[in-house]
């Protein structure tokens, strides 16, 4: 199946801030379909270059609502927006507005039907929304359905503004609570206007005897807890909630009972106006998930002995060259440590990680300083970065970082006369469909009649096997603009990056 990566890489040539942003919609909008009764559609412009006609408008993702029958059993994802059954998503996209259906109003106490909302990020319309209802279901206009419908509205109307969600928003979709779990709609002073049954039997087990309605939550909740540190955190997290300042979801206990409990504040074109919660009673699920942490700590614990054995190795590495008195021997034993000291970074940023992805940026700028240090003991060369790498599955991160290693190596080797200063810069930029990275230096540039397949240096050999074999990049060494050289690598992402276990083999 393909992944929401995939298709972007496939249809769009949208750059990674975007694609990001995307994907951040795409980890919240679970609640807000289910908010809307209705089912939410993603689509995007298609560029040249990618699958189908260039400025058709595709779907690339789609979620039905767990509280209401979806309005399309059938899969709709890779399908492009037809005038019949979508002819909002195209306007929406081209002209940037809101578009609903005719003689439809905001918060008219029905579910949407057909509307489009444009998604932006600085201003920018990098997609579109759609809510479809099924229309043959009428629901009707209960308190629940109000609230639900008006805190979707509102959460719609920040997904158009470009302010929700933000860049430190990031939703763990297995236990992060749904509407359905418990849902609490507050008003900008912090008090309860609604509270759903699931929501109140929630408070209830925490030993809450109070009708919630007109109540401070965050003075209420406080008071359950009985851990002060807890309670004044969790009544901290509430209101800063509702100031602007939101915070990652928070895990509290009560009287025996574990619960997740998340804010988002409601700020529709600049005003606050309130702030949606949504609790999950996880007591039964914290028993289980205490299995799985063991083995994530395992996991993480046999990343940090690996990282320790490969340091261990280096070490001695290191010791082996300082007592040997060949130059050639100790060149060919300090390329090694280094070489064995960058996979070991890669496995020191596993065993902090839970998820097995390694953060590019935090790697290479570990890398950087022991590879100017080594550049200074010779030739006085800077290091520096430029642009972000992203994350990437360790899989790939631990080729990639061999790659980058050694053609930073390569530049300050050859690049460079004898003593005179330079400069080595990584320039990355990451797209839906590839991270482009540049190794620039202003040096003296490449030499006359060479050829990067037929070059016998180590270096340069790792860097092609590791390219073509693990990577499915491509590489190539070109003088720079303005003097020096450029070692241009290109690696695909999304499916285009990917290698079945046969076409490795």
């Amino acid at each position: 199946m393909s992944t929401l990566s995939d298709l972007l890489a496939e249809h769009t040539d949208l750059p990674g801030e975007a694609v990001d942003h995307l994907q951040r919609v795409v980890g919240e909008w679970q609640l807000l379909a289910d908010l809307s009764f209705a089912d939410i559609l993603l689509w995007v412009s298609t560029a040249p270059g990618g699958r189908g006609e260039a400025g058709r408008a595709v779907c690339v993702a789609q979620c039905r609502p767990t509280t209401a029958p979806t309005a399309f059993p059938e899969d709709v994802v890779g399908t492009v927006a037809s005038g019949v059954e979508h002819p909002q998503v195209r306007r929406a996209l081209d002209d940037g507005v809101i578009v609903r259906s005719e003689g439809q109003e905001p918060h008219p106490g029905t579910p949407p039907s057909h509307e489009a909302w444009p998604v932006r990020l600085g201003g920018q319309v990098i997609g579109v929304l759609s809510r479809d209802t099924n229309v043959s279901h009428q629901r009707t206009r209960s308190p629940l359905e109000v609230a639900y419908l008006d805190s979707a509205e509102d959460l719609c109307q920040m997904i158009s503004d470009g302010t929700f969600p933000t860049p430190q928003s990031r939703t763990v979709t297995n236990s992060s609570p749904r509407a359905g779990d418990g849902f609490i709609r507050l008003d900008p002073e912090g008090s309860v206007v609604y509270a759903s049954p699931n929501a109140l039997s929630a408070y209830h087990r925490m030993g809450s005897s109070l009708d919630l309605i007109g109540q401070d939550l965050a003075d209420v909740t406080q008071a359950l807890v009985t851990d002060p540190f807890e309670s004044r955190d969790v009544a901290t997290y509430i209101r800063s909630t509702l100031a602007d300042q939101p915070g990652p979801a928070m895990e509290i206990e009560a009287r025996g009972v574990t619960v997740v409990l998340r804010a988002l504040v409601l700020r529709p074109e600049g005003q606050i106006v309130g702030a949606v919660v949504v609790v999950r009673d996880v007591t039964e699920v914290k028993r289980r998930d205490r299995a799985l942490l063991s083995k994530d700590a395992t996991i993480r614990e046999i990343h940090h002995r690996v990282k320790n054995n490969l340091q261990t190795v280096a070490a001695l590495l290191r010791l082996q060259a300082r007592r040997t008195e060949n130059e050639e021997a100790q060149q060919a034993l300090s390329e090694s440590v280094r070489r064995v000291t960058s996979i070991a970074l890669v496995h020191d940023t596993l065993s902090m990680s839970v998820d097995e992805e390694v953060d590019l940026d935090e790697v290479v700028d570990r890398l950087i300083p022991i590879l100017s240090d080594v550049a200074s003991v010779g030739t006085p060369i800077t290091v520096h970065r430029e642009g972000s790498f992203g994350v990437f599955s360790a899989e790939r991160a631990t080729p990639l970082v061999m790659v980058l290693t050694e053609l930073v190596q390569n530049a300050i080797e050859h690049a460079f006369e004898a003593s005179v200063p330079g400069t080595v810069t990584l320039r990355a930029s990451r797209s839906a469909r590839a991270l482009d990275v540049v190794v620039h230096d202003n040096g003296k540039g490449l030499p006359d009649g060479f050829d990067l397949e037929s070059s016998n240096r180590l270096g340069l050999q790792i860097v092609r096997t590791l390219v073509a074999a693990e990577l499915d990049a491509t590489l190539g060494l070109a003088p720079a603009e303005g003097g020096g050289t450029d070692a241009i690598l290109r690696v695909p992402l999304g499916r285009r990056g990917s290698k079945t276990p046969d076409q490795r083999a």
